[in-house]
């Protein structure tokens, strides 16, 4: 290895598994993190090779992650578009009497004691 400053093998090796099909394996084999090495003529062909993988995968990765943040985006629009469109609560089925003033209050109490004749003092 006159002239080199590293070790192609572990480049090539990683072309030889993406020929393969073997992405995943790849992938495990340190692909994202191997570096380009244009200036080594031993290993051109496999850096080139890795370098279109790394950047195909990374196209990827980039729309896997903006297809899931609208799908999120989209459910929580629905969601909210669905909690709009709701109908307000109905009404529970025991009647509630409404509020009276004060005055009337307590003129009906002493009608009611009254009609039990039972006297107010």
């Amino acid at each position: 290895m006159s002239g080199i400053d590293h070790d192609c093998r572990p480049l090539q090796q990683l072309a030889v598994l993406l020929a393969d099909g073997q992405v995943d394996a790849a992938i495990e084999a340190g692909l994202m993190e191997a570096p380009p090495r244009p200036q080594c003529a031993q290993c051109a062909s496999a850096s080139r090779q890795v370098q279109a993988a790394q950047q195909r995968l990374r196209k990827a990765w980039a729309a896997r992650e903006r297809y899931r943040a609208r799908g999120a985006r989209l459910t929580r629009r629905a969601a909210e578009r669905q909690a709009r469109r709701a109908p307000p609560p109905a009404p529970s089925n025991t009647p509630v009497a409404p509020a009276l003033p004060p005055a009337v209050a307590a003129a009906l109490a002493r009608a009611r004691a009254r009609a039990a004749g039972t006297p107010n003092g």
